[in-house]
């Protein structure tokens, strides 16, 4: 099993989600600096994006996926916002593609498309679509709200008041725009997990509320 993304919010606490797992016996991480406190299922492969597609070439993975994102604020600016999630996401799906992949596994955004007009997510969108062309077997797309979680360091202000005032939007936002609704990252992180190694096919995408689903299950 490949994973990309793993210092984030999202990936740090799918890895440890993965590590207890007893059906994952090992976990290939992908990542620009190491993962500190990793578990002795997880060997570490470190390197810039465009080293990634030989660091991926001789694993040999079934299953690959990616958590990759930041923000416009962190990345500073928008060609460096692409370069990671655009460009690195799929750059990272075709080089697990390529080394044998069948199953793939990435984080979004809700409201993703390829044609919208705001940059963030006609990337995210762009970004779903370049992955899919791939040909993997199965594809699972999680498209969350505003995610609510720990991050070290955090200093998106945006961010964190939109978690403080979380509690009062969800009340106010309808049941049938769930989907707009702020989400525990750990949630996601279970969602992705309970979905690892299913064996429809095709392309399945996951918002809130089958998040939500499948994080009970795990």
């Amino acid at each position: 099993m490949l994973l990309a993304g793993a210092t984030g919010l999202i990936g740090g606490l799918l890895l440890q989600r993965l590590e207890s797992m007893r059906e994952v016996d090992r976990i290939d991480l992908v990542s620009r600096r190491p993962v500190a406190n990793a578990g002795t299922k997880t060997v570490q492969h470190i390197g810039s994006a465009s080293d990634w597609p030989g660091l991926v070439g001789n694993s040999n993975p079934d299953i690959a996926i990616s958590t990759l994102g930041t923000t416009l604020r962190d990345a500073g600016s928008e060609e460096a916002f692409y370069a990671l999630d655009h460009d690195a996401v799929v750059a990272f799906a075709r080089a697990a593609g390529g080394a044998g992949a069948r199953h793939f596994l990435m984080a979004s955004s809700v409201g993703a498309h390829a044609g919208s007009r705001n940059f963030y997510l006609a990337t995210k969108g762009k970004a779903e679509s370049d992955v899919q062309a791939v040909g993997f077997e199965r594809l699972d797309i999680f498209r969350p709200g505003l995610l609510r979680g720990n991050r070290p360091n955090n200093t998106r202000i945006g961010e964190r008041i939109g978690i403080l005032i979380s509690p009062l939007t969800d009340l106010i936002t309808p049941q049938v725009l769930d989907h707009y609704r702020s989400i525990a990252a750990v949630d996601v992180a279970k969602a992705i997990a309970a979905s690892v190694g299913k064996r429809d096919l095709g392309v399945f995408v996951h918002e809130n509320r089958a998040m939500w689903g499948l994080a009970r299950l795990g």
